[in-house]
């Protein structure tokens, strides 16, 4: 899903011609299920996508991560996950734990159609694999355990899986 991988090329707002997005994807538990909301925005002529991914997710989240990013007919649409949701009666819908999506082979990596759903899903497989290889995800574990009982349902995963076999 992720032809760029983790990390957002800060830079793209100030790159001539490069119109860039950001988009925070807010997960909460709510009912015993994972849910979450997109809330999304134009990148700020010298603004850092980090800033802005912040104040998107808003007051009261206990951490923020850069997950994706893909191009859009709007540029370059760069990916945040933030949790807990600041405001867990937003309307919201299930993250459903999806195969992973992926282009039609190694040499075309973006798919034609990436849903939300798709977008929470991976997010929730990175933050699975996260919660044990980084110690700033894993502290952020601690005060928020219903939500990370759902999230590590996914199967951890590192941006920019390939298929088995393709090397």
């Amino acid at each position: 899903m992720e032809p760029g991988g983790d990390e957002p090329p800060g830079s793209a707002a100030m790159i001539p011609g490069v119109r860039a997005h950001v988009e925070t994807v807010l997960l909460s538990a709510r009912g015993g299920r994972l849910c979450f909301r997109t809330a999304s925005r134009q990148l700020g002529v010298g603004e850092h996508p980090d800033a802005c991914a912040r104040s998107l997710a808003g007051h009261g989240v206990g951490l923020l991560h850069s997950t994706s990013w893909r191009h859009t007919a709007e540029g370059i649409l760069l990916t945040y996950v933030a949790l807990p949701d600041p405001d867990p009666s937003a309307p919201a819908e299930p993250v459903l734990d999806l195969p992973v999506t992926r282009g039609p082979d190694p040499l075309t990596p973006s798919p034609a159609v990436v849903r939300p759903v798709d977008v929470a899903a991976h997010a929730c497989r990175h933050l699975a694999f996260l919660r044990h290889t980084d110690p700033q995800v894993a502290g952020a574990v601690t005060g928020a355990g219903e939500l990370w009982d759902l999230i590590d349902v996914f199967t951890p995963a590192v941006a920019g899986l390939l298929p088995t076999g393709v090397r």
